[in-house]
């Protein structure tokens, strides 16, 4: 019997200790090479801004809950003593009587429950539009947190992919270089054109080298907007060909209003007003309540003795409250919440001119964006294929050093215009996206 007990108390034990190890645990920190879903997904959970936002819902259900409570019975206790320094006296006919004893002392338990109140009535009717304009603030954080880490998240591949073609310039014009060196030493030129060669290089080096320094900055705000602990790194990557597939593929959808979580948000304050109104037009109806009360009393000319004997007294009742003049202060107060209502009304119509308003220029942004995208990349391949004919032509002594510089300018101008182009695309869709309300 007893080691069954010993058995059973170690199991307990056990239970007790490995559950709330098992609460605690936190999820895994994504780390090495992430992608841009991985990047967002996380965000969505550690970013500081959502985190904010998820207490600040948390605290208003809390709130609307406190406020809730009120129509449950409310139930007190109070306790007083007194001691009388001086007793009341009063001469009737020929003698003086004293009133009362020198100790007084009583406990009261009273419970009270609301039967009728227009302040908890409003806060029965206005508790799920408080917690539906909460959720929908929360949402407005998430939209807005994919929005910023999109962008981040993009402008280090931007980074990236300038390096690639700075990387790619470089040897290029590294073997430039050291060819025209070789000529010059074999008289066939003059030096004018390694030290052309020798610019461009520098030129190029110092490129690379202001974008190269730009990752840790980019990395640790990216890290900031995630709240990715900023002890821990990792690399990015992106399917740069199939996010190109897709951004010619896309066509963008019609504007719905509903889509957009500013709209509801507005709509659900102006239901928020309606119910307001609705609140002070109550203010004329009586209030109502229930009480019971039970008091202990106790009083004795000697401390020692004061609880000896209690002299209790209960009551049961009933509260009723009913508003007859108040000095025109609830017209006025009904008058305001009805223009507040007008007012609603009045935002959402301006509400609902800015947001197609922002529709339509960030789509005009967008395909702009594209048009001026996809011209770049036949000015960029255009720009490849004069450099090729010049550079063999250069080579073969047709044509002048100058000439395959400026060619050699021309094509790394047009390949750093066609990545930024590209990337200005992902960024205005990502607006364009937002403005139609359908980022998930």
């Amino acid at each position: 019997m007893r080691t069954m007990k010993q058995r059973l108390f170690a199991g307990l034990s056990l239970l007790f200790f490995a559950v709330p190890g098992f609460a605690q645990e936190e999820a895994p920190i994504p780390k090495n090479v992430l992608t841009l879903e991985e990047v967002v997904d996380f965000a969505l959970v550690q970013s500081p801004i959502i985190r904010q936002a998820l207490i600040d819902q948390e605290i208003g259900d809390r709130d609307i809950k406190a406020n809730l409570a009120d129509w449950y019975p409310q139930i007190t206790a109070s306790a007083a003593g007194i001691y009388n320094i001086k007793l009341q006296q009063q001469i009737i006919g020929d003698q003086l009587i004293t009133f009362g004893q020198t100790y007084n002392s009583n406990a009261l338990l009273e419970v009270g429950q609301t039967l009728f109140n227009r302040d908890q009535l409003f806060a029965s009717k206005s508790a799920k539009y408080y917690r539906q304009q909460l959720q929908q603030v929360t949402e407005n954080a998430r939209i807005n947190t994919v929005v910023d880490v999109s962008k981040a998240f993009y402008s280090i591949l931007l980074s990236e992919e300038q390096l690639k073609i700075l990387d790619q310039n470089l040897d290029r014009l590294d073997k430039q270089y050291k060819d025209a060196y070789s000529r010059f030493e074999a008289g066939l030129v003059d030096k004018t054109d390694y030290q052309r060669a020798s610019i461009a290089l520098t030129n190029v080096k110092s490129d690379r080298n202001r974008v190269a320094n730009s990752f840790e900055a980019k990395y640790d705000y990216l890290k900031q907007l995630m709240g990715y602990p900023d002890s821990l790194d990792f690399t990015i990557e992106f399917d740069l060909q199939a996010e190109t597939n897709k951004v010619v593929e896309d066509v963008a959808d019609p504007l719905i209003l509903e889509n957009r979580v500013e709209y509801r948000l507005l709509q659900t304050q102006q239901t928020l007003n309606e119910v307001q109104t609705g609140y002070e037009r109550w203010n004329y109806l009586p209030q109502l309540s229930a009480y019971y009360r039970y008091n202990w009393n106790y009083f004795n000319n000697s401390f020692s003795d004061l609880y000896n004997t209690a002299y209790p007294v209960s009551s049961v009742g009933l509260n009723l409250a009913i508003p007859i003049f108040q000095g025109g202060k609830r017209v006025h107060r009904v008058k305001a919440a009805e223009l507040q209502v007008d007012r609603g009304r009045v935002e959402i119509e301006n509400l609902s001119n800015q947001l197609r308003t922002e529709y339509s220029g960030a789509l005009a942004d967008f395909n702009s964006s594209v048009y001026e995208w996809q011209l770049i990349r036949e000015n960029m391949e255009m720009a490849e294929e004069v450099y090729n004919i010049i550079k063999m032509q250069y080579d073969e002594g047709i044509k002048a050093y100058v000439e395959l510089v400026v060619a050699e300018t021309d094509l790394q101008t047009a390949q750093i215009n066609h990545i930024n182009a590209f990337y200005q695309v992902l960024e205005d869709k990502l607006d364009l996206e937002r403005a139609l309300g359908t980022i998930n």
